[in-house]
């Protein structure tokens, strides 16, 4: 055996080493250690090991040290060219000496048990003297191994024995099993699996029997078991269980669904049983010699001629012939015969179930419009002044005074009461959007003009009110280090601040929207623009200007605060999204069923929003109940341009291109399980169609149930 194969030993001390005197055989170059070998225990020294047995180990060191080298000469020797005599010699020796019975020495001496249990430990078993056998250490990383496979050209077929953690490296004859392993072949590469079979009973009598074995007594003697099971099948042929096998009738079997039809059957019991059709008995327009005014006259043979046979009452003309004898064969008997056994067998076997439901019952029952009151029934008053189309309006929180918006370019403030024109600001554009902040102790109004926010001060009703205004903008103090913000704040020149106004935001492109927040401290704008800029939120108290969404889902149409929570509504042409502010979330997503979403109102309470679209629809979502629509009202006939809520009574209104404004109760209960009340009560008129555009904006007065419309006319309406 050679220095390096002995388990559990250590190596020579260097020292030691030079104190042996190796036998010139030992001089051989092929006697050294190969790399495999020197790898495998080349870590036996730092491994850990108890301090008991290193102590032992070194005490022995010497005498184990000598008798390894002994052995190492001898199979040395044994393996260098010898004379004969030497082999003559050999043969007197213990045959058993050498015991080379196994074809590789198996290190894994742990016994059948899972190598993965030594994972944690630093040796695989132990050896004959009771010493540990490490592993060998495996410190190559990827690196390594990357590197011996481009140099090694047989790396592709090693593998690792996972008995003892070495690398072996397949032979060609391996190799070959494991490809035809793969392909499904034998392992055995000389085994024939389609070798010709071989017959060994022939059809052939042969004289001779195969053996010539006497038969055994007990053939003679009738089987004990078969004579049960043959008693058990007379006994089941007795009885009627088995019965022998008939040929198949293949004539085909006919019978007569009312043949054996009693009337105290179980079906003739049932009511809803039909009974067997019976012919009706022949009459005496049927007979051969029927009564004179049986008999057709001319024109009711020429009218009976041209009407349809689904329209004849009779299948035939009434004749009269003299005798019995004298009547012809009837031409349609086989056609009548076939269409009587069509009766006969395609009649319902049950009466089908009539609903009798009165249609009234089918209309829910609505309350009356007149136990709905109050709600406006007529027009009262007419803003005129605007020379175009008023495209927007707001009232002001206490409902004294209204501001609109118009395509002529001017801003006008009305009272409500007397339909006055209090003032007429030129702001130099269309004014798309107009709102007025919903604070009662500020006074200011925000209109959408180009692609700038005005705010405007109307100096209108309480002079100290507007003067806390004034001073409420005046105390803004700018910061040192002005941030970027996605629009500008400017101041107005000395003539605009004469006119009304206090601030300008502008932006860099079209504003279609601005509504304010409940608080009246925050507006969000709705910009004419691709992209994720298409809201904006703008702070009022310190003048800051935020973009809150990073990605834009389709063109956004309007947006709205919610009136009680952090929520903003996002509308846009196919659905609307509820974003929690505080928690910069995508809360849920509404999806109207429209093909273009043109306004939207939240109700006052947070729970229910409406909108309308430009397919002449009005939605209803309740958000407690579904993401989907609550009602689907169809009342207009064209696109709906805006709709509305009223704060404090439980009606909504639309208006629409076809120059109408429908008021509709909606009564939304604090109960969960009753479901909102919808009912139309009004239809407004007013409203001239121009330009193929009716009624452009509604609001309600915030306190009185009246509802002002501003329509393509250039006219405003106030209905109470």
């Amino acid at each position: 055996m050679s220095a390096g194969s002995l388990p559990g030993k250590r190596r020579l001390e260097p020292d030691l080493e030079l104190q042996i005197q190796e036998p010139p055989l030992l001089n051989d170059p092929d006697s050294s250690l190969s790399d495999s070998e020197e790898s495998v225990f080349s870590g036996l020294e730092d491994s850990g090991s108890d301090t008991s047995e290193e102590d032992s180990e070194e005490v022995a060191g010497c005498d184990e040290d000598n008798h390894r080298a002994e052995e190492t000469s001898e199979e040395q020797a044994q393996a260098a060219p010898r004379p004969r005599t030497e082999e003559a010699g050999a043969l007197t020796r213990d045959e058993y000496e050498e015991d080379s019975s196994d074809e590789e020495d198996i290190r894994n001496t742990v016994g059948n048990v899972p190598l993965a249990w030594y994972d944690e430990f630093p040796h695989v078993g132990y050896d004959l003297d009771g010493k540990r056998i490490y592993k060998p250490l495996r410190t190559r990383d990827e690196l390594d191994q990357f590197l011996d496979k481009m140099d090694d050209p047989d790396f592709w077929r090693t593998v690792q024995d996972k008995m003892t953690g070495r690398d072996l490296r397949l032979t060609d004859e391996q190799v070959a099993l494991v490809h035809r392993l793969q392909r499904g072949q034998f392992g055995d590469s000389g085994f024939n699996p389609y070798e010709p079979a071989v017959d060994f009973f022939s059809s052939d009598i042969m004289i001779h029997p195969v053996t010539n074995r006497p038969a055994d007594k007990r053939s003679f003697i009738p089987s004990l078991v078969e004579k049960e099971k043959v008693s058990r099948m007379v006994h089941a042929i007795k009885m009627g269980w088995i019965k022998p096998r008939r040929p198949q009738d293949s004539t085909p079997s006919f019978y007569d669904l009312w043949a054996q039809e009693d009337p105290n059957a179980v079906l003739g019991r049932h009511k809803m049983h039909v009974p067997a059709p019976k012919l009706a008995l022949p009459g005496h327009a049927e007979s051969y010699n029927p009564p004179p005014e049986y008999l057709p006259t001319e024109e009711e043979r020429s009218a009976w001629m041209q009407q349809e046979p689904v329209e004849r009452k009779l299948n035939f003309l009434p004749q009269k012939f003299s005798s019995l004898r004298t009547v012809p064969a009837y031409s349609r008997f086989i056609q009548e015969r076939f269409e009587r056994c069509l009766d006969l067998y395609l009649c319902p076997r049950q009466r089908k179930m009539r609903v009798n439901v009165d249609p009234e019952d089918l209309i829910p029952k609505l309350p009356r419009p007149r136990d709905l009151q109050p709600f406006p029934v007529c027009q009262a008053l007419v803003y005129k002044g605007h020379s175009d189309l008023v495209r927007c309006l707001s009232v002001s929180p206490g409902g004294q005074w209204l501001a609109s918006g118009s395509d002529d370019g001017t801003l006008r403030l009305w009272e409500v009461a007397t339909a006055r024109c209090m003032k007429t600001v030129p702001v130099g554009g269309v004014v798309r959007s107009i709102a007025w902040n919903p604070n009662p102790a500020v006074c200011l109004v925000a209109a959408a003009i180009d692609d700038a926010v005005l705010l405007l001060n109307p100096a209108l009703g309480d002079w100290l009110l507007a003067g806390s205004t004034d001073q409420l903008l005046e105390a803004f103090t700018p910061p040192e280090e002005p941030t970027l913000q996605p629009a500008r704040w400017l101041e107005v020149s000395e003539e605009e601040h004469q006119r009304g106004l206090r601030l300008r935001i502008c932006h860099g492109k079209p504003v279609t929207q601005v509504t304010w927040h409940g608080r009246g401290d925050y507006l969000a704008v709705v910009l004419s623009s691709q992209g994720h800029t298409q809201v904006l939120i703008h702070q009022l108290s310190r003048r800051r200007s935020q973009s809150p969404f990073r990605r834009s889902h389709g063109q956004v149409q309007c947006v709205a605060f919610h009136p009680t929570r952090p929520f903003l509504l996002v509308a846009s042409q196919r659905s609307i999204r509820i974003y929690h502010l505080l928690r910069q979330e995508l809360t849920k997503k509404l999806m109207p069923n429209c093909k273009w979403v043109s306004s939207m109102a939240v109700h006052p309470a947070g729970d229910n929003i409406i909108c309308g679209s430009y397919d002449s629809k009005l939605v209803w979502f309740d958000l407690d109940l579904s993401t989907k629509p609550y009602k689907v009202l169809r009342h207009h006939k064209k696109a709906l341009r805006a709709v509305a809520f009223h704060p404090r009574y439980p009606l909504f209104a639309s208006g629409s291109d076809d120059g109408s404004v429908i008021v509709c109760h909606g009564m939304v209960y604090s109960d969960l399980l009753q479901n909102p009340l919808l009912v139309p009560v009004k239809v407004l008129k007013g409203h001239t169609l121009t330009r193929d555009l009716g009624v452009l904006d509604v609001a309600f007065h915030p306190t009185q149930p009246w509802i002002f419309s501003s329509g393509a006319d250039g006219t405003i309406r106030l209905f109470s």
